[in-house]
């Protein structure tokens, strides 16, 4: 890898395209680089993450007014190199981008699916969806499109580790654009040039504040990057038709990095592939075994621990106080540091007690286990033995937890923290996680078998048993998917639930 400056430059220096971060980008993104054995292998497994995700969110009303809304936009062919894409439950083609739009909805409703987190956060597999929707329409191979998911990833985990948004409370799917408009570039090999432009018009179109991930959570937080994706395809079609974009977009004086992130004075140093380098980013992201935010898991895994050790914690009248002392970002965002009351509210939407790690340690404690609808539902959140422990439960800072956090050795990186728990009768208990189960160095690191496991246990009940097992086939051939077959990176669904009126 090599580290490129990024600085803000007035308007009179001049900055030269090729000394510009987008073109960077752009260069990575049409280099031809095979895919090594265990990228390709992620890539398989990442693509049977979103899926069993989306199928688990089909229903769901999000879901479902994305999915309309696509339905409202049918492909029509045009010409015999364009196909359409598919969307997750239904059948028949639909305009690539509107097709991105739903599965990316899809996709992102349940929050259980791949992250990585550094300087900022971030979802790669979000990249899947526009870049497979691309794919689909334009006839691609699944070697394509295993070369172009690599790119997506790389570019956004890159970004993600030297470039902070949130600290300027901008929402992460600022990565997301540009991302996802490179893997568009490598998937249908476009030059240099259009790629700039079309990196350049994604992340101008995708800066928008955090309030999406504050306060009372909406139906928003799945839409972000369905809509981040949705510019990325719109920019490659423009960018392909000799449209230009805002330029130097992140170094310019009136850019994003002056106005929207560090401001004038700033510098960064982003690393990027050297020519002919492997993209390996996906190998450093993980993926999530329950269904919420990833600061989470490895706390949801010390709970169940601590309820199976310690029954009478899971009794209010037991507790004093419950301390989970971590990094600076778990305490800020989903833990009491947020000072959002509606992390306490037992009426809260799904959405806000997923960024809730008070109430995730309470139930996955009393439960003993973490499960993506029923640990969510009004009935649960509302039980009065839940309510009382939950408002005994606070994060706290730990410097060496944030540093943990924050460390570029994967050996050390955590995401978890110590728990210290007062009782009545004046005795304590401490214990403590690093990282999750499921992660790469956890107790049981998911692998094939384990992200097949998940799309079956999460389409029992949703798709029909020869459709679970043709999915899956298709999915684990994909280098070898001809254009025909790359459309059976799809499910359907015997009844799926109609869509609300809306405009279109």
């Amino acid at each position: 890898m090599k580290l490129h400056p990024v600085r803000v430059h007035r308007s009179d220096e001049n900055l030269a395209r090729e000394d510009q971060l987008a073109w960077k980008i752009a260069t990575v993104a049409t280099e031809n680089i095979a895919a090594t054995d265990d990228a390709a292998a992620m890539v398989i497994n990442r693509i049977i993450d979103n899926a069993a995700v989306a199928v688990a969110s089909l229903g769901r009303a999000s879901v479902v007014a994305a999915r309309g809304q696509a339905e409202a936009h049918p492909w029509v062919a045009s010409s015999a190199t364009h196909a359409g894409a598919t969307v997750f439950g239904i059948p028949g083609r639909f305009s690539p981008e509107w097709a991105a739009w739903a599965n990316g909805v899809a996709v992102r409703e349940l929050d259980y699916h791949d992250t990585f987190l550094a300087a900022e956060y971030s979802h790669p597999g979000d990249n899947i969806p526009p870049i497979l929707a691309a794919a689909q329409h334009a006839g691609a191979s699944g070697e394509q499109l295993l070369r172009a998911i690599l790119t997506g990833y790389e570019i956004q985990i890159d970004l993600v580790k030297a470039i902070s948004l949130h600290a300027h409370k901008i929402d992460h799917v600022a990565h997301l654009g540009p991302s996802a408009a490179a893997g568009i570039g490598t998937l249908l090999g476009l030059g240099a040039e259009t790629v700039f432009q079309a990196i350049g018009q994604a992340l101008h179109t995708t800066t928008a504040t955090r309030q999406s991930r504050k306060g009372e959570i909406s139906s928003w937080k799945a839409y972000a990057p369905a809509f981040a994706g949705k510019m990325a395809i719109e920019a490659v079609d423009r960018a392909m038709r000799g449209q230009t974009s805002p330029t130097p977009i992140y170094e310019g004086e009136d850019g994003v990095i002056a106005w929207l992130l560090d401001g004038p004075d700033a510098s960064y140093a982003v690393p990027l592939p050297e020519v002919g380098e492997p993209r390996l980013a996906i190998l450093d992201s993980y993926t999530k075994e329950h269904s919420a935010e990833y600061q989470a898991q490895a706390w949801i895994d010390l709970a169940r621990s601590l309820g199976a050790r310690h029954p009478e914690l899971k009794d209010p009248a037991n507790i004093v106080a419950a301390v989970l002392h971590t990094s600076h970002h778990t305490h800020y965002v989903i833990g009491s540091g947020a000072n959002d009351p509606q992390k306490y509210d037992p009426t809260a939407s799904r959405e806000t007690l997923d960024h809730s790690i008070p109430y995730i340690f309470t139930v996955a404690l009393q439960d003993g286990q973490w499960h993506h609808e029923r640990s969510y539902s009004p009935e649960r959140a509302s039980r009065a033995d839940t309510v009382a422990l939950w408002n005994k439960v606070t994060t706290a800072e730990d410097a060496e937890w944030t540093r943990r956090y924050h460390s570029l050795d994967p050996a050390e990186k955590a995401f978890g923290g110590r728990v210290e728990i007062e009782l009545t009768d004046g005795t304590r208990i401490v214990d403590e996680i690093a990282v999750a189960d499921a992660h790469p160095l956890g107790a049981r690191p998911f692998a094939r078998d384990q992200y097949v496991a998940k799309f079956r246990g999460l389409a029992e009940g949703v798709l029909a048993a020869d459709e679970i097992e043709r999915f899956l086939d298709v999915a684990q051939r994909l280098p070898h998917l001809t254009a025909a077959e790359l459309g059976g990176l799809t499910v359907t669904v015997a009844h799926p639930v109609a869509a609300p009126e809306g405009l279109f």
